[in-house]
């Protein structure tokens, strides 16, 4: 992850992509509640641009970053929420033109971010690579639940890499979260990419091991999918219980999404 440009063009695209879902909608489809509790289409694309802002804080100005983080501090339960609500609130117009300008400038300062610096964020500091990575991800799993309320089908890519991988760094966190101990043995994942290839993690003869598709891991990562509804299989009591609780993002965990089917 030393050299950023690559995962920084995926961004690119992948912002794109949903740039597309949504820049022809009319009005009344920006209010659309989303799998989300509470969000609607709007307030999707108005967390992306709020996260967008913030990273471009972390990346430009330390000192106002840190008074982002004492906000973070003061509201750790609502503050992801308030930033999303303020966006919504904006004319669709406004607020995809604020999107664009947001990761257009956080995209300029990645690029131009002197090799080998490392950022403040709301967790560990992270690397342009890293920062990059964490927005590419975020973006996948909000334009997923776009997606899903438009009834549009996304055709995977390998720009899933980068998801897969943090959904896999990020195992240990995932115990932690929910106060249980890390399982001491790495796991070996093993995933089918969209284009064919096979994307691996992990030691060889790792006793513990998780397969399947790479983007269903990556819906179960970003817990989008309930694991029921999944082609993806784990070996090893340790490995059965991570895919329950894997998530490739930090913060609480929530509710997750209910099985297909399940009524409540």
């Amino acid at each position: 992850m030393s050299e950023p440009s690559f995962v920084i063009d995926d961004l690119h695209q992948e912002s794109a992509e949903l740039d597309l879902l949504v820049s022809g909608l009319e009005e009344e489809r920006w209010a659309l509640a989303t799998p989300a509790p509470g969000w609607s289409v709007a307030h999707q694309i108005a967390h992306l641009a709020w996260t967008d802002r913030s990273a471009l804080l972390a990346v430009t100005d330390a000192d106002a970053f840190a008074k982002e983080v004492e906000k973070a501090l003061a509201s750790p339960d609502g503050f992801v929420d308030q930033g999303a609500e303020e966006g919504a609130a904006l004319p669709p117009d406004r607020l995809l033109a604020e999107w664009r300008q947001g990761r257009e400038a956080l995209e300029e300062a990645l690029r131009a971010a002197p090799a080998g610096t490392r950022f403040p964020w709301y967790g560990p500091p992270m690397s342009a690579a890293s920062v990059a990575t964490g927005r590419l991800m975020e973006t996948w799993a909000h334009g997923q639940d776009v997606a899903d309320t438009l009834g549009v089908t996304r055709t995977p890519t390998d720009r899933l890499r980068h998801v897969a991988r943090i959904g896999v760094r990020a195992r240990n966190f995932a115990f932690a979260v929910r106060g249980l101990g890390a399982p001491e043995e790495e796991f070996r994942v093993e995933l089918a990419g969209p284009s064919g290839g096979l994307w691996t993690y992990g030691p060889e003869d790792a006793a513990q091991r998780v397969t399947g598709p790479a983007l269903d891991f990556c819906l179960l990562v970003t817990r989008r999918v309930h694991r029921a509804d999944l082609a993806v299989r784990a070996e090893g009591p340790d490995a059965d219980r991570w895919l329950d609780i894997a998530q490739a993002f930090a913060g609480p965990p929530g509710a997750g999404r209910a099985p297909k089917g399940d009524a409540r």
